[in-house]
C-alpha cells in the first residue's frame, strides 16, 4: 500500500517544499488540500510535479458540500468538485474525496429534527455522486464518498451506507474513503465493514482514536488493514498531531510500515 500524508501537516511554502520534505520523511505522496479556486493554484501544483511530486488525492477544505440543505449551496459544491477532479485528472492524483457533509446537522445533538426527511437526502445525494461520477469517468479518476461519525453529519456515517449511495449512483467511478478515526466511532467491527465494502473501498484516511497520528490510540490498524488484501490504493496521513511534524509524521509512518 502506498501512504500519502496531508499537505497542511507538512511544512514548507509550497507543494514543492511540502513534497520534499515528506519524500525526504519515506512517504509516497501528498494528498492535497482543496477547496473553492483551486485551479488558482495550479502554476504551483505544475511546478511541484515537474520537480516529482506524487499526488495521491485531493481532500476538500471546506464547504458547502453536495448534501447542504439549501440548493444554491449544493450547487456551488457541485462546481468545487469538479473543479477537484479537473485538477486531479491534470496533476496525476488518483481520485477526490467528498463526505455528504460537514457539520450542517447532527441527529444525536440538539437541535434533533433534521429539515429533511431521510428519502430527500438520499435523492439529492444519489443525484450529485451520479453527476459527479459522470465527470470523474470522462476524466479517468474517480469520486470518493467519505462516511463521517454521528456528530459531524446525520447522513451517511458508515460504510454500508455509503455503498448504497454509490451502488444507487451507478456509476464505476464512485467509490468509498474509509477514514478509521469515523470507523472506530461508527462500525462495531471495523474489519468486518471493510470485507463487506470490499472493492467499492478505493482510498483509506488515517487517524487514530485520539484523532492523532497512527500509535497514538487504541485503533487496531493491523486488524483493519488485513481485511483488505491486495488493496492497491492510497491510505494518507489525516489527523492532529501529538508534537512536531519532523518527529510525528515518520514515527506514524514507521508505525504504519510496521503493520502486516
Amino acid at each position: 500500500m502506498k501512504i500519502a500524508v496531508q499537505e497542511n501537516l507538512v511544512p514548507g511554502k509550497d507543494a514543492t517544499e511540502r513534497w520534499a520534505r515528506a519524500r525526504d520523511w519515506g512517504f509516497d505522496g501528498l494528498e492535497l488540500r482543496g477547496a473553492g479556486g483551486i485551479k488558482s493554484r495550479l502554476p504551483e501544483l505544475r511546478a511541484a510535479r515537474a520537480a516529482g511530486m506524487v499526488a495521491s488525492s485531493i481532500c476538500p477544505d471546506g464547504g458547502p458540500f453536495i448534501g447542504a440543505f439549501d440548493p444554491a449551496d449544493r450547487q456551488t459544491a457541485l462546481t468545487a468538485l469538479r473543479d477537484l477532479l479537473d485538477v486531479a485528472a491534470e496533476i496525476g492524483a488518483a481520485g477526490v474525496i467528498t463526505p455528504a457533509a460537514y457539520g450542517i446537522h447532527s441527529n444525536r445533538l440538539p437541535p434533533f429534527t433534521t429539515p429533511r426527511p431521510p428519502e430527500d437526502d438520499c435523492a439529492i445525494l444519489t443525484e450529485a455522486l451520479s453527476a459527479l461520477g459522470a465527470h470523474a469517468e470522462k476524466l479517468g479518476v474517480e469520486l470518493w464518498l467519505e462516511p463521517l461519525n454521528r456528530y459531524e453529519d446525520h447522513m451517511v456515517n458508515t460504510l454500508a451506507q455509503g455503498a448504497e449511495l454509490c451502488r444507487a449512483s451507478g456509476n464505476r467511478a464512485v467509490k468509498l474513503m474509509a477514514d478509521l478515526f469515523h470507523m472506530n466511532i461508527e462500525e462495531a467491527d471495523i474489519a468486518a465493514s471493510l470485507r463487506a465494502a470490499g472493492p467499492l473501498v478505493a482510498h483509506l484516511h488515517f487517524a487514530d482514536s485520539s484523532r492523532l497520528e497512527p500509535g497514538t490510540g487504541h485503533t487496531d490498524f493491523a486488524t483493519a488493514l488485513a481485511a483488505l488484501p491486495g488493496f492497491t490504493g492510497w491510505g494518507a496521513i489525516e489527523c492532529r498531531l501529538s508534537g512536531p511534524p519532523e518527529t510525528a509524521l515518520p514515527a506514524a509512518l514507521a508505525y504504519l510500515r510496521r503493520t502486516p
